[in-house]
């Protein structure tokens, strides 16, 4: 019996395990979007989750602990910066597992996983506050002017 043992071995060491969702949950944050499959992105979200709840802290000692698991210094400034000020008010599922299928080779189950308030892409700012990009959606896009019929040719010379 399985009785209070959390957390999914994927076969494989322990060693091998941590590695591998130490490098996810870099990757994750870096590019806030990846595709793997089904159950590590499951696994990944706990983690996922931990670490954000650590940048939204924002104490010294809370960076030491995401250090742990995301050695790198860019992903980790972004962590504490940008991505930690998004979820500042929100209180917890930070991430979201979406299933998009099979893979080719083995058939496995893939899942994108991804931050859930997506920031625009690098060097893009949205146009305009929500309210005018929503309404700016549903607005239809207005039809071009009708052209007149082009005129037939002259049944004359052959």
């Amino acid at each position: 019996m399985r009785h209070r043992v959390a957390g999914r071995r994927l076969d494989r060491t322990t060693e091998h395990r941590t590695a591998m969702f130490r490098n996810m949950v870099t990757s994750l944050f870096r590019h806030e979007r990846i595709v793997t499959t089904t159950p590590k992105a499951k696994e990944l979200r706990r983690i996922a989750d931990k670490i954000v709840t650590f940048a939204k802290k924002g104490t010294p000692h809370a960076r030491r602990l995401a250090h742990r698991d995301v050695r790198d210094v860019e992903v980790l400034q972004k962590l504490f910066g940008s991505i930690a000020d998004r979820f500042k008010s929100r209180p917890g599922g930070y991430t979201r597992v979406v299933r998009v299928g099979r893979r080719p080779g083995d058939n496995a189950e893939m899942a994108l996983i991804e931050l859930v308030e997506r920031g625009a892409p690098e060097g893009q700012e949205p146009e305009g506050k929500p309210a005018e990009r929503k309404a700016k959606a549903e607005k239809p896009a207005e039809k071009p002017e009708k052209r007149a019929a082009p005129k037939k040719a002259k049944a004359g010379k052959k």
